[in-house]
């Protein structure tokens, strides 16, 4: 059995903690035979734990305590804490490793329910299960989300060498808005998202890059991101935006000029790679 988790793409700009856009990078994980112990097997960076204490198999034990231990196989095109929601990925596999070993029948929303209350927002593991874009809210009684489809666009994704922790990106936010700033902020993320559902991708890019949430405040951890959306104007692209926390820069931009544009990024001296994606219609798969 195989479990293929997508990539996902955080907050659209000012879709703090709300948007999301499953990506065609993958983690993927084989299921192997029981074993005396949990153990799996993977070429990513040694930090990440070959063991029990690996996320994968955390999330797994929590969601069915009582499965017996297997060998696993992971491997993965998600590079971790770059903003492509690596972790919302294993946290996915590992609910999905347990429903599938343990017979449990989770639906969706019990999926996304699970994958939030471990990653303590929806906006990465929702639509790493769902596919496609996602708008979601936690709440204390339940996560409400909406799916849709993505509208037509080449997609970007500018990957620094260095990698950027999520706690690190997160220190620098401020602790309070003013009422006037939140009104602001969300105004700009409700026109955002109607653009999206809209098919309007020029106005959606427009809204985006205005974000009030978050961008500013991680500016000086992430200089690079004004110096894409400058090269991405030139070309009039929609947009570019922080991935999640950062430092990947998500960019946005119409077919006839998304090839001159990566190469023109490609010889930028970033100290980055540059791919080219597409939205991933599904969420997590699973293949016999």
């Amino acid at each position: 059995m195989r479990i293929r988790v997508p990539a996902t793409t955080a907050n659209l700009g000012p879709g703090f903690d709300s948007c999301g856009l499953a990506l065609d990078l993958y983690l993927t994980l084989i299921v192997g035979e029981e074993s005396k112990a949990w153990r799996i097997e993977h070429q990513l960076p040694d930090e990440i734990p070959t063991d029990e204490t690996n996320m994968v198999i955390q999330v797994a034990k929590k969601v069915a305590p009582n499965l017996k231990s297997r060998h696993l196989i992971m491997e993965s095109d998600i590079p971790p804490a770059r903003g492509l929601g690596s972790s919302s990925a294993a946290i996915v596999a590992g609910i999905e490793l347990a429903n599938q070993l343990a017979k449990l029948g989770l639906s969706s929303e019990a999926k996304v329910r699970l994958a939030a209350e471990f990653e303590g927002h929806p906006d990465n593991v929702a639509p790493a299960i769902l596919g496609g874009l996602v708008v979601c809210s936690k709440q204390p009684d339940r996560d409400y989300y909406v799916q849709h489809a993505f509208p037509d666009a080449a997609i970007l994704v500018v990957i620094p060498k260095v990698a950027l922790l999520t706690s690190e990106s997160r220190a620098v936010l401020p602790r309070v808005l003013s009422y006037a700033d939140a009104v602001r902020a969300s105004s700009v993320a409700n026109v955002m998202v109607a653009a999206l559902m809209a098919g309007d991708l020029r106005l959606a890019g427009e809204m985006m890059e205005r974000d009030l949430f978050h961008e500013k405040c991680r500016e000086k951890l992430v200089p690079h991101l004004s110096v894409i959306r400058s090269k991405v104007a030139e070309f009039h692209g929609y947009a570019a935006v922080l991935s999640g926390a950062g430092p990947t820069v998500l960019v946005l931009a119409p077919h006839d000029v998304s090839e001159a544009l990566r190469r023109e990024l490609s010889v930028l001296d970033l100290e980055a790679e540059v791919k080219a994606l597409r939205t991933e219609h599904n969420g997590v798969r699973v293949f016999e």
